[in-house]
């Protein structure tokens, strides 16, 4: 046994490395051993852990199953992110807090992707002045026809000799002889109505004239107007009547002319002056199935639109309203006018909930329309849907023409880098200033918008409004709304 651990010693000391290396040897298989042993003991892997291969599993055995993962309750699931939406930086804020604007209404509305940009009680139904007209046009359009034309007529009375001359409501009839140097363009005739009148009777002589004016019911003047304003220092509005010539304007060829108080009898006046007679005139009805002598028929609506448009002539826009509501079946008076200009936008397919129509003018504070309404109306007028392009060729031109033009001290200044790139319709009443249209904006983006300014502003609202439509120009895209 000494000799043995003898011999084995030296041997080690001869060949130490491969003895270390069959000592490390025999050390793993010893290791080895006591943790199978140990695992056996434990009788089953630590979780999670891949178990080792058995020295006795056969071919023919079952696998050891998989363990299933389970998911933390308490670990946060990862869901989808929005996409992040456009930062806009370009701020009008101190240009909307300007106190001369009043109480502010307003939306802008980025017309091709529909975006609001800017809003200020932009859903809040507010006094609109002259840019209503935008909503009687349309309802015009839907509800006349864009080759609507108003008609004058002149038939046989039940006597012999005897003539009724029948308003039809065209304020454009005009008494200078062929409508020549009227204000109205292309305005038709008395006169030309009169000859009709006389070649027709073939030279019988007219005995009685007999007036229908029927067709308009009363009152003739909307009562939440300001007669002494409007009618007489103004000029801007007639007594409401079916028949009358140049808007009854005293002067025919004026943009605002005083007018009288009493269109029909103004009208009557120069048709016996042509027909060269003095005969007797009472009001009255045309006979059922009368005779027709005589027709005369003004330019077509979107004639008349455009230059009421352009003008923001009161008298056109009147009549429209009330032609609408005749047409619609809702009367033939002011009361009548809100379900009738109701009826012909419905078509449009903008909601017009908070919407009330006082006139066809704009002229009355108690219309109320919200801005975005207006938004809404004028993206389908700057993409000339369902005739409504006439409208936006009759918008005023900032600094260039209409009530936006030279003359009107507006977009002057500061405000004249906008100058030509704001179709927009204006708007004044004692309570509020308002600007309503499109804005070609200077990064090409095209703009919807509305601007009230109300209250106790003044003249100088409307330099204010300028300068915020300026910055709408300006920013274009790229406007936020803080």
């Amino acid at each position: 046994m000494a000799a043995a651990a003898g011999g084995v010693l030296s041997a080690i000391r001869t060949h130490p490395a491969a003895w270390m290396a069959a000592g490390a040897a025999v050390a793993f298989v010893i290791l080895g051993t006591c943790s199978v042993a140990l695992g056996a003991t434990l009788g089953a892997a630590p979780a999670g852990a891949a178990a080792a291969p058995s020295p006795t599993r056969s071919a023919t055995s079952a696998p050891t199953p998989t363990p299933t993962p389970t998911v933390d309750a308490a670990r946060p699931v990862p869901v989808a992110q929005p996409a992040a939406s456009r930062v806009r930086t370009c701020s009008v804020a101190s240009l909307a807090q300007d106190g001369r604007l009043g109480n502010l209404e307003a939306q802008v509305v980025n017309a091709k992707t529909g975006d609001v940009l800017f809003d200020r009680n932009g859903g809040k139904p507010g006094p609109t002045a002259s840019v209503l007209k935008t909503l009687t046009s349309a309802a015009a359009l839907a509800t006349l026809g864009p080759d609507y034309r108003v008609q004058t007529t002149v038939v046989a009375g039940s006597a012999p000799g005897q003539v009724v001359i029948v308003g039809g409501g065209d304020v454009t009839l005009s008494r200078l002889p062929g409508g020549q140097g009227a204000f109205y363009t292309g305005a038709p005739s008395i006169q030309d109505l009169a000859n009709q009148t006389k070649q027709a009777l073939g030279g019988q002589p007219v005995t009685s004239i007999v007036v229908d004016a029927s067709l308009f019911g009363g009152p003739l003047w909307q009562p939440s107007w300001d007669e002494h304003e409007e009618r007489v220092v103004e000029g801007s509005t007639p007594y409401m009547s079916a028949l009358m010539v140049d808007g009854d304007r005293d002067n025919p060829g004026a943009v605002e002319s005083p007018r009288s108080t009493d269109p029909v009898g103004r009208a009557v006046q120069y048709f016996q002056q042509y027909l060269g007679t003095n005969v007797p005139v009472t009001s009255g009805s045309a006979p059922a199935g009368a005779r027709q002598l005589a027709a005369v028929q003004s330019q077509p609506v979107t004639t008349l639109i455009d230059q009421a448009m352009t003008y923001s002539d009161n008298t056109i826009m009147e009549e429209l309203a009330r032609l609408v509501a005749i047409k619609a079946g809702a009367g033939n008076t002011f009361d009548a006018e809100n379900a009738g200009v109701l009826a012909g936008l419905k078509g449009y397919g903008i909601d017009t909930s908070g919407i009330h129509i006082a006139d066809g003018s704009g002229l009355s504070a108690d219309n109320a329309v919200p801005p975005s309404y207006l938004t809404q109306l004028f993206i389908k007028v700057l993409n000339r849907q369902n005739g409504l392009g006439v409208v936006y060729d009759g918008l005023p031109v900032s600094g260039q023409s209409g009530t936006l033009g030279p003359g009107y001290s507006r977009f002057t200044g500061a405000n004249s880098v906008a100058r030509g790139a704001v179709h927009a319709k204006t708007g004044w009443i004692d309570n509020g200033y308002t600007l309503s249209g499109v804005v070609d904006a200077a990064d090409g983006t095209p703009l919807t918008f509305a601007v009230f300014a109300l209250g106790p502003v003044s003249d100088n609202a409307k330099q204010a409004i300028d300068t915020l439509v300026t910055g709408f120009y300006k920013c274009g895209d790229n406007l936020m709304n803080g």
